[in-house]
């Protein structure tokens, strides 16, 4: 299987500091593959590297076997969860249009073949019976369910995931990972899906990309969500607890930006 995201010996800095250096990475169709780590730590600048909007320091990048480049069709991309004023006039179906047919110049048309694929997306997503209604008076689940089918409309070979359960309550998050969840397996697009809580995906999780200090870690949850290695990362004591398929962790250095244990057991990091 050819690698849908490769990096090779890609390093980005901020300044004088370094993100990470030397990443070599290659993600899979089908994977699900999570980046996690502390603020600063550059998670949401490793999303704008594969969107085109961040150049590497030194290294490559490429998707599908060709360099990184702004507006690829291969991408689909799901913000964080940013609400709309309570005003906005735009209809559920319109917003999801904009994924169908928003590249293109002038007022959306509506045509037949349009009209089936945002209905088709909305079905998909959960979210035909407010098809109609203003975004502005749907809740952030709701509102984030189109934002998914957004990112859906092309068919993406790879979808990029930015915090999108942030704000979001239990019921929404496991709807909206879910669906995600769906595009991976069924569609075999790989997902990069950028977290401050690996908890609540992960029974869908492959492998996770863990950020921090300037240096990283790659496995799988259970090799990289350790005691072991997050100390040695964090350079500091950090204890990992594995309790019914659930991650605690306990003694992160930066705990205003990290999430602890408590009712949904977290393995925290900021955005």
């Amino acid at each position: 299987m050819n690698p849908v995201i490769s990096l090779k010996q890609a390093s980005l800095k901020f300044g004088r500091r370094a993100l990470w250096e030397d990443l070599n990475l290659d993600i899979n169709p089908g994977e699900f593959f999570a980046v996690l780590g502390p603020n600063g730590s550059g998670k949401t600048s490793f999303l704008k590297v594969l969107l085109g909007l961040q150049e590497l320091h030194s290294g490559q990048a490429s998707l599908g076997g060709h360099p990184v480049e702004r507006g690829s069709h291969m991408i689909g991309y799901i913000p964080q969860q940013k609400p709309f004023l309570p005003d906005t006039p735009m209809r559920a179906r319109d917003l999801v249009g904009l994924g169908v047919d928003g590249h293109r110049w002038g007022i959306r048309l509506g045509t037949a073949k349009a009209n089936r694929r945002i209905d088709e997306l909305l079905e998909l997503v959960g979210a035909s019976d407010y098809a109609k209604v203003p975004v502005g008076q749907l809740s952030g689940g709701e509102q984030q369910r189109l934002r998914v089918a957004q990112a859906l409309a092309t068919d993406p070979k790879v979808l990029l995931c930015d915090e999108p359960l942030l704000s979001l309550d239990l019921h929404h998050q496991q709807a909206v990972s879910a669906l995600i969840n769906k595009q991976c397996h069924d569609r075999k697009s790989a997902v990069v899906f950028v977290t401050h809580e690996i908890n609540p995906i992960i029974d869908y999780v492959d492998r996770v990309l863990y950020l921090a200090g300037g240096r990283f870690s790659v496995g799988t949850p259970h090799e990289v969500m350790t005691t072991e290695v997050l100390s040695d990362l964090y350079d500091s004591n950090v204890e990992v607890i594995h309790a019914n398929g659930r991650i605690v962790v306990v003694g992160l250095p930066d705990a205003t930006t990290h999430h602890h244990d408590d009712a949904h057991a977290t393995a925290g990091e900021g955005s």
